[in-house]
C-alpha cells in the first residue's frame, strides 16, 4: 500500500495541478472538457463498429442514400448495351426448360448478324442441353463471344465453361453477397485452381467492357497510384479493404470495388429471346453494343437483392443477375470514359477523424446550450447535417459512415452534460458551502443561472455591490450558558437559529454565518444590484424579516414560558450600503466574504448599547437604510449616535412597527431618551 501511494502520489500531484490550471481559464476549461468528451466517444464507437456492431446499420444507410439519389432522378437507358432475356413466356413458347443448345445457337447467330461490339452468354453451358452442341460450340468460338464459369468456393464445386472455347473468352460471373444478401460490391478479378496452376480470370462484366473498350483502344494498364490496381481510363480500380466506407469486416479477398447501380431495375433496354428470334429488333439496338444474354424467369430463381430491395415504390423487392452484370458492364464503361466516377471509400483513419469533428461539434453545443429545447434541437440538426454532408459526398461518388458519426455525436453530447452535471453538482455545493444553506428558492434559481458568471477558476470572484447587512445576537447569552448545562443549550441555541433562518429565506436573504448565538444574514447578494428600487426591496425585506424574527422570538418565548424556561431578548443591527462580495480563502479552505465599512455599522448597531432593550427584539437602522424604506416603517429616532471603533458619528433608528396599512393611525415615533409608549416585561435572568 505504501509503494502504491508513492506511486500515486505525484501522479494526483499532477492532476491536481492540472485541474487547477484548466479552472483557472474556463475557455480552456471547456474546451479540454469537450475533446476528452468526444475521444472516448470517439474511440468507443469506432471500436464497435471495428467490432461490426455498426455494419448492419451503416448497410441500411447506405441502401437509403441509393435509393434518395436515384429518387432525385435515375439515369438514362445506357444505349451502348442491350439486354435479352429468357422469360417465362420464352420458355413457354418455345416448349423448352431450359433453351436447348440448339435454340441458343440460333440465338447467337441471329445477333451476330447485327455486329455487336461483343455478346456475353450469362448462361451455364458445359453440359449439352437437347440437340445443337456443335452448332452451339462453333457459335461460342466467335472471337466476341464471352462464356461463364463458376468459381469454385468452401460450399460449390466450379462450373466449368463449355468445351472448346478459348480461356481469354471465359470469364466468371460469381457475384459477392453481403451478410444481409444484398449485393453491393462487384469483383473484378478472381482466381481458381487449374490443372495447369492457379489461372487468374476477369469476371464476366469486366471481360465485356474490355472487349467493347478494346475497339476503342482503351484498355486496362498499372495504376499510377499502386502498379497492383488497374486502371481504366482516368480512374483507378482501387480495392476495397475491411473497415472502408460502412463495411467493418467484410472479405475483400479478390480484388472488389463498390457498385454504383445505374438505375433500380434494367440499366439498359431489354428485349426477350423470341423478339431477337422473331426479328423484331432494330439495327442500331445492336450494332456495335454490349449484348448480355441472362435469364429472367423467376422459376430459374437467378434474383438477387439490392440497395432497391427495401423501396416500396419498386415493383419487384429483386434483380436478375443479368441486369445487375449489366449494371457492372455499365459502370466500367462510365469510369473508362470519365462519364461517371468510381465509388472512393473513406479509410479507417479518416473514419476515426469524420467521427471526431462531429463529436467535437456535438460536444461544443451541449457544453454552450443550457435550455433543454434548446439542446434537443440542436442535437436533432447535428444530426441532420451529419446525414445531409454524408449524402452530399455520396452524391459526388462518396461513401463515408453515417452512423458512426451520428452516435459519436450524441454520446458526447451525453458525456459532456454528465460531466456538467458533476461540476453543477460541485458547483451548487461550492455555493451552499459559500452562500450557508438557507437561501430562499429565488435566490438559489438566480445563483443557479449566473453560475457560469459569478464562478470563475473555481471561484467567487469579488465584485462591488450595495448591499443590506443584518446582524443578530442573543442579550445575556454569556450569562445564560453560565447557568445551562451544554447538551441543553445546544438545543436551545439549534431551536433559536432554525427559526431565524426560517424568517430568512422567508425573506430572500443569504445567511453567511453563524456567529455562536448570532448570525449575519446579507440581502443583495451574490447577484449585484444595479438598480435603487432593487436595492429599496433588498433593505425593506431585511426589516420584514428583523420584525418576522422578533414574532418568531415571541413564539420561542410563550412555549419556553410554558417549559419553566428563561426568556430571549435578541438585537439586531441593519444597514445599507456598499460591499466587495467574493470568495475569501484557499483551496483546502474557502467561505463567501462580505467586506467593507458597511458590514462594521451594521455590527456596531447590532452591539450598540446592550442596555438599551425596550423590546424583545431591538431592532436598530442606519440613515442610509432608512432612505430605503420609503416611509413604509415606523421608527423612533435615536439621533446621531458614534459606533464603538468610528470616529464619524450615525444617525440611528428603531424600528418599532410594521408597514401602515392604509387607514390605519400613526404611532408617533420619540426622539432618543423619551419614553416608549409601552414598558418592557420582565425576562428573568436575561435581561
Amino acid at each position: 500500500m505504501v509503494r502504491l501511494n508513492r506511486v500515486t502520489a505525484p501522479l494526483r500531484q499532477i492532476w491536481q495541478g492540472v485541474e487547477q490550471w484548466v479552472h483557472r481559464y474556463p475557455a480552456v476549461h471547456g474546451g479540454v472538457a469537450i475533446a476528452l468528451a468526444g475521444c472516448i466517444a470517439t474511440v468507443s464507437i469506432g471500436a464497435a463498429n471495428g467490432l461490426g456492431l455498426l455494419e448492419k446499420l451503416e448497410l441500411l444507410a447506405y441502401d437509403q442514400m441509393v435509393r434518395t439519389r436515384h429518387g432525385l432522378g435515375e439515369a438514362p437507358l445506357d444505349d451502348r448495351l442491350l439486354v435479352v432475356t429468357v422469360t417465362e413466356t420464352d420458355f413457354d413458347t418455345l416448349g423448352e426448360y431450359p433453351l436447348s443448345d440448339q435454340t441458343v445457337a440460333q440465338l447467337l447467330l441471329e445477333l451476330q448478324t447485327y455486329e455487336p461490339a461483343t455478346i456475353g452468354l450469362d448462361i451455364y453451358r458445359a453440359v449439352p442441353k437437347g440437340e445443337g452442341r456443335q452448332a452451339l460450340i462453333q457459335q461460342l468460338q466467335a472471337s466476341n463471344v464471352v462464356v461463364i464459369t463458376k468459381l469454385a468456393d468452401i460450399n460449390n464445386a466450379a462450373i466449368p465453361p463449355p468445351e472448346g472455347v478459348d480461356p481469354t473468352q471465359v470469364s466468371f460471373n460469381d457475384v459477392v453477397v453481403d451478410r444481409d444478401g444484398a449485393i453491393r460490391r462487384s469483383l473484378i478479378m478472381g482466381q481458381q485452381e487449374t490443372p495447369d496452376g492457379p489461372q487468374v480470370f476477369f469476371s464476366f462484366a469486366l471481360q465485356l467492357a474490355l472487349q467493347y473498350l478494346a475497339q476503342r483502344d482503351i484498355g486496362p494498364v498499372a495504376s499510377d497510384l499502386d502498379p497492383r490496381f488497374m486502371q481504366l481510363g482516368p480512374h483507378n480500380f482501387v480495392p476495397l479493404q475491411p473497415g472502408s466506407g460502412g463495411y467493418a469486416n467484410i472479405d475483400a479477398a479478390g480484388y472488389q470495388v463498390l457498385l454504383n447501380y445505374r438505375r433500380s431495375q434494367t440499366p439498359a433496354r431489354t428485349v426477350s429471346v423470341m423478339d431477337v428470334l422473331s426479328g423484331r429488333l432494330e439495327p442500331d439496338w445492336v450494332q456495335g453494343k454490349v449484348v448480355l444474354i441472362g435469364v429472367t424467369a423467376p422459376s430459374v430463381k437467378d434474383l438477387f437483392y439490392t440497395p432497391f430491395t427495401g423501396s416500396a415504390t419498386e415493383a419487384t423487392h429483386q434483380m436478375a443477375g443479368v441486369f445487375i452484370h449489366g449494371q457492372m458492364v455499365s459502370q466500367y464503361l462510365d469510369a473508362a470514359t470519365g462519364a461517371r466516377s468510381l465509388f472512393w471509400l473513406s479509410t479507417p483513419l479518416q473514419e476515426w477523424l469524420w467521427c471526431l469533428l462531429w463529436s467535437l461539434l456535438a460536444g461544443a453545443m451541449a457544453w454552450r446550450l443550457r435550455h433543454p429545447a434548446q439542446l434537443t434541437l440542436a442535437q436533432v440538426g447535428n444530426v441532420l447535417l451529419i446525414t445531409a454532408a454524408s449524402f452530399g459526398l455520396f452524391l459526388h461518388q462518396g461513401w463515408v459512415p453515417v452512423i458512426a458519426p451520428a452516435l459519436g455525436s450524441l454520446s458526447t453530447s451525453g458525456l459532456v452534460l454528465a460531466y456538467q452535471a458533476q461540476q453543477s453538482a460541485r458547483q451548487r455545493q461550492m455555493m451552499l458551502v459559500l452562500l450557508g444553506q438557507n437561501t430562499s428558492p429565488e435566490i438559489a434559481d438566480a445563483l443557479w443561472e449566473n453560475r457560469d458568471r459569478l464562478l470563475k477558476s473555481g471561484k467567487l470572484p469579488g465584485q462591488q455591490t450595495t448591499a443590506t447587512m443584518l446582524f443578530t445576537d442573543i442579550q445575556g447569552f454569556s450569562s445564560l450558558a453560565e447557568v445551562t448545562p451544554p447538551e441543553q443549550l445546544l438545543d436551545w441555541l439549534n431551536e433559536y437559529l432554525s427559526a431565524m433562518a426560517e424568517a430568512i429565506q422567508a425573506h430572500h436573504g443569504i445567511i453567511n454565518k453563524f456567529t455562536g448565538d448570532g448570525l449575519l444574514a446579507v440581502f443583495g447578494v451574490p447577484i449585484a444590484r444595479d438598480t435603487p428600487a432593487a436595492i429599496a426591496q433588498d433593505a425593506q425585506n431585511s426589516v420584514h424579516c428583523a420584525l418576522a424574527m422578533a414574532d418568531r422570538l415571541d413564539q420561542l418565548n410563550r412555549t419556553r414560558q410554558r417549559q419553566g424556561l428563561p426568556l430571549l431578548q435578541m438585537r439586531v443591527g441593519i444597514f445599507t450600503g456598499p460591499v466587495v462580495v467574493g470568495s475569501l480563502g484557499g483551496q483546502t479552505r474557502m467561505e463567501y466574504g462580505i467586506i467593507g465599512d458597511s458590514v462594521n455599522i451594521a455590527s456596531r448597531l447590532e452591539s450598540f448599547d446592550k442596555t438599551r432593550q425596550p423590546t424583545p427584539c431591538r431592532i436598530l437602522i442606519g440613515h442610509d437604510t432608512l432612505l430605503y424604506l420609503q416611509d413604509h416603517f415606523q421608527v423612533e429616532d435615536w439621533g446621531a449616535l458614534t459606533l464603538k471603533g468610528r470616529q464619524t458619528p450615525v444617525q440611528v433608528y428603531r424600528v418599532i412597527g410594521s408597514p401602515l396599512t392604509l387607514g390605519a393611525p400613526s404611532v408617533p415615533s420619540t426622539r432618543a431618551g423619551e419614553a416608549v409608549s409601552a414598558a418592557p416585561p420582565t425576562y428573568g435572568s436575561v435581561s
